[in-house]
């Protein structure tokens, strides 16, 4: 007998709430709930921190004036850290230059209190779909297709073909994803030294499951590439113990 196939219902988007007054953000998360979304609610900056290093968020509804530290410092807090989440500022400050503020530092949006709960679900879900369709563009966590082509070691690299040509042997190859995502982030960190952490992080995101072998594995197989057509890598090195360093003008004398 043939049986129908069971279609899985989308994952709900998780909504982080940080909010001191219990009330409001319980009411927040009901209207929530009821539009088909999760929510964690937290109502200090130290507590969304914690929450958000170790689960992917798909937006952050933050507060300005909060017990621990003003909504501004906590997203800067958290860009230094590299967690990226959209953020809708929902705050009583509806003065001109708070908003700006807001917006200018990446906000996605500021909503100020009172406010429908309608229109907060339909801001919500504005933003929501504006994060899919620029997530699309990614290739990698650090890489969009609409990226600038750079060189390296004498190779020429496009990212939106997903393309590595080689000039000597003028031969022109697909690039892997991780692989372009590895030689962009140690093209634009030129003389660093680039903790393998830092570099996964980078290229695979902040909540990624990946172990510094799996990393080591796509460096060589960059290495070997680059090898099959006579390009030096001298300037790529191993920092043993830490990770890598690309330092075509010798900045640093840093790894072998």
């Amino acid at each position: 007998m043939l049986t129908t196939p069971t279609l899985r219902a989308a994952p709900k988007p998780l909504i982080v709430i940080v909010e001191d007054e219990p009330e409001l953000s319980q009411l927040i998360a009901t209207h929530l709930e009821r539009a088909g979304m999760n929510s964690q609610i937290c109502n200090r900056t130290e507590h969304a921190a914690k929450f958000l290093k170790k689960n992917f968020a798909n937006l952050m509804l933050l507060d300005i004036t909060l017990p621990d530290q003003s909504g501004f410092a906590f997203m800067e807090q958290l860009k230094a850290s590299g967690v990226t989440v959209p953020v809708i500022f929902l705050t009583g400050n509806d003065q001109e230059a708070s908003k700006l503020k807001g917006l200018d530092m990446g906000g996605d949006d500021y909503i100020t209190k009172p406010f429908s709960y309608a229109e907060l679900v339909a801001r919500i879900n504005a933003v929501l779909r504006r994060a899919e369709s620029n997530s699309d563009q990614n290739l990698t966590k650090n890489v969009k297709v609409s990226d600038e082509p750079f060189d390296f070691c004498g190779a020429h690299i496009s990212p939106a073909r997903l393309e590595i040509t080689f000039p000597k042997s003028k031969a022109t190859l697909k690039l892997g994803r991780k692989e372009l995502g590895i030689l962009a982030y140690l093209n634009a960190h030129q003389g660093e030294v680039i903790t393998r952490k830092a570099l996964i992080h980078s290229v695979w995101g902040i909540h990624a499951d990946v172990r510094s072998r799996s990393l080591d594995q796509y460096v060589v197989k960059v290495r070997d590439l680059f090898s099959d057509h006579d390009l030096d890598l001298k300037h790529f090195r191993t920092v043993h113990g830490i990770g890598y360093i690309f330092d075509p003008k010798s900045v640093s004398k840093e790894g072998h």
